[in-house]
């Protein structure tokens, strides 16, 4: 009896068991706490179909220089953060920039089935998603998905983009 009490209660067996039990208890109350990010699903389709048009039309623009559809989307009181280069306020420099920094060099994909958008109520929705940019001058180079946050403001029945936060 000696040598069973010795073996399941001194040395090493005894805390192994210890331990075990521990964290499967840890574990157990852990596992109620842990609640895994729900699945996306439209708050209002029609508004989540409004604003995919809408980033195809600007997007479409945008691969296309079409400067003046971008610049008839953008608010005059547009704030575009870039997690690289800042802050930017200024329209006119935003699609002079892109002007000269990107047509005919640069295109953007959204990334299918990417798109959250949530209405803000008395103001319009925000759109948050993937998209991939391709540098048409650097063609082996790997396009990375990044993601990007639009705030649309519903403007006498006008989408205009008032704010961008672009992350890379």
């Amino acid at each position: 009896m000696n040598n069973l009490f010795d073996f399941f209660f001194k040395g090493n067996f005894f805390m192994k068991i210890v331990t075990l039990l521990y964290t499967l208890l840890l574990s157990w109350v852990m596992n109620g706490q842990v609640h895994e990010i729900p699945k996306y699903k439209p708050i209002d389709i029609d508004l989540h179909n409004q604003i995919v048009k809408m980033d195809s039309i600007f997007f479409n623009a945008y691969n296309t220089c079409d400067m003046k559809t971008q610049a008839a989307i953008l608010s005059d009181d547009i704030e575009f953060f870039h997690d690289n280069s800042g802050l930017s306020t200024s329209k006119k420099d935003i699609i002079d920039s892109t002007e000269k920094n990107i047509c005919g060099k640069v295109t953007r994909t959204l990334i299918k089935g990417s798109v959250e958008v949530y209405p803000i109520n008395n103001y319009g929705a925000v759109q948050v998603a993937y998209h991939k940019f391709f540098n048409n001058r650097e063609p082996d180079a790997k396009s990375i998905p990044s993601k990007f946050i639009i705030i649309w403001k519903k403007e006498n029945s006008k989408w205009l983009i008032t704010k961008v936060i672009s992350l890379h």
